[in-house]
């Protein structure tokens, strides 16, 4: 077994998966999952190209049996958990007529729900060390709504909730528990083909670097105890706010 892992739940081709390469660089024992595990093989391959430790897991981070199976499995067969990452997205735009209560409930189980999952599940593990990070990402919609975004915004609100109550709780504990708001459009394929004008500011920093983004999150985990950040916002210097 290694000496430290990090679990990154959502461990996609930007964020999730620049957070894991970020740790792995530091020595931890990468934790990758996502719906399908066959996904993350590139992902995997370039952490131990790098030198680095990589475990991908196929588990649907809504569904709390495996949630509860795959933690188990990593304190009993990888290494004790130091670094809980929370990354799963589920931005959608909907009209709110056209806003189905499945569409609600889904984007809530995605973004929120699971959130819940993977910070109750973590704690239990970290509590009884008396040591351990679990940062949860969020975004513009964790603190305003905009029109067609109302499942989204909802679901990202409730995640800011669960990090702050799970911060109050699990501060006293040494357990750092810190939210994340990402603020702009992030360096991804989607938002190259979609959003072309936008990545055209990529030369002038108008939109965000996964890798600096993950630099910070591992600024946050290496904070003392006596000063420690709950939520960071992130943005590009175009970004209104």
């Amino acid at each position: 077994m290694a000496d430290k892992a990090v679990l990154v739940v959502g461990a996609g081709d930007a964020l999730g998966g620049a957070i894991a390469k970020r740790f792995a660089r530091e020595g931890y024992a990468a934790v990758i999952i996502r719906r399908h595990a066959e996904a993350l093989a590139p992902l995997a391959a370039a952490i131990r190209e790098a030198g680095g430790e990589a475990h991908p897991f196929g588990v649907d981070a809504r569904q709390e049996d495996q949630m509860v199976e795959l933690f188990d499995r990593i304190e009993g067969e990888i290494a004790p958990l130091e670094v809980c990452v929370f990354n799963v997205g589920a931005n959608v735009r909907f009209p709110i007529a056209e806003t189905t209560s499945r569409v609600f409930l889904k984007v809530w189980e995605m973004a929120c729900f699971s959130g819940f999952l993977t910070g109750r599940e973590a704690a239990i593990r970290m509590t009884p060390r008396g040591r351990g990070t679990i940062l949860f990402t969020g975004a513009t919609a964790s603190v305003r709504g905009r029109e067609g975004f109302a499942a989204f915004a909802a679901a990202k609100h409730g995640l800011r909730a669960v990090a702050q109550s799970m911060g109050r709780e699990l501060g006293p504990k040494g357990i750092h528990v810190a939210h994340t708001i990402i603020d702009g459009a992030i360096d991804t394929p989607w938002i190259a083909e979609n959003f072309p004008e936008r990545y055209a500011l990529k030369d002038k920093a108008g939109i965000l670097d996964p890798a600096h983004i993950a630099d910070a999150y591992w600024a946050l985990h290496a904070q003392p105890w006596d000063a420690w950040t709950h939520e960071l916002d992130l943005r590009p210097w175009m970004e209104a706010w």
